[in-house]
């Protein structure tokens, strides 16, 4: 069992609507923060949430948006979403305010925190590891990539997963490479998942509106659903969640203990 809830919050003047999700029993439970893509917060990143909580994590589906969808308005996404990306400040400030929130729901642990990112959501949670969060690990898939500075990156003890399509022409894999080269210079232990065929978004689906599930219209060139791809990059994820975030074996109790 699980409880799930809308979280509000004020940042970036706006009243965001974040999507929290928690086991029904009593933590300390792994915490994971997770951005959407550009076009906001759906029942994608709701569904993520509420399947890390039936693993025992605490998850916080962050808002950037102020509650907004973009879906099929792609000029408005791109106004609101450009000059975000053009400021590591407000990225950071926008990142910090959910991961706040996060940590402050009783029962998440602080020792244990990860973090998931779509899109822009990707780039936002790369900008708070650069400011000294102590994420175990990071997953990204198709990310907004940073510019390539090894020296940004050296203070970072994350682990990072990084995945993307092979015809991503936005999050490109010759990209992810070079920023790969980045992490590590910088000493950093880092993966990258190149998945053949897939396009942008190739985890985004759309659902009618009699609950069957179609293929995502693009609102850009190159992004298409993969739902085979879409399967395997989720799986990338719970499992470098699995390596990271398990309670150290000294923390565990021992048989029989109250």
């Amino acid at each position: 069992m699980i409880i799930k809830r809308e979280l509000t919050y004020d940042v970036d003047g706006l009243k965001m609507v974040a999507h929290l999700a928690h086991p029904k029993d009593q933590g300390a439970w792994p915490a994971v923060l997770i951005g959407h893509d550009g076009i906001g917060l759906d029942d994608y990143q709701r569904s993520r949430a509420d399947e890390l909580a039936a693993r025992g994590y605490i998850a916080l589906a962050m808002d950037y948006h102020g509650g907004q969808s973009y879906f099929g308005r792609p000029s408005e996404m791109l106004a609101r979403i450009m000059p975000l990306m053009a400021d590591d400040r407000r990225m950071q400030t926008i990142g910090r305010a959910a991961l706040d929130h996060l940590l402050a729901i009783p029962g998440a642990d602080p020792r244990r925190l990860a973090a998931l990112g779509y899109g822009a959501g990707g780039r936002i949670v790369l900008e708070l590891a650069r400011t000294g969060v102590p994420f175990k690990s990071i997953a990204v898939v198709h990310p907004g990539l940073p510019a390539v500075k090894a020296k940004d990156w050296t203070n970072v003890a994350s682990t990072l997963l990084l995945c993307t399509g092979s015809e991503d022409p936005i999050c490109t894999p010759d990209q992810v490479l070079k920023f790969g080269r980045a992490l590590q210079d910088s000493g950093i232990d880092w993966r990258v998942n190149i998945y053949g065929g897939a396009k942008h978004a190739f985890w985004a689906r759309q659902a009618t509106d009699d609950g069957d599930v179609a293929h995502a219209i693009a609102t850009v060139p190159g992004v298409g659903y993969h739902p085979k791809h879409a399967a395997r990059a989720w799986q990338a994820v719970l499992d470098l969640f699995g390596e990271t975030l398990s309670r150290p074996e000294s923390e565990r109790a021992a048989p029989g203990a109250g």
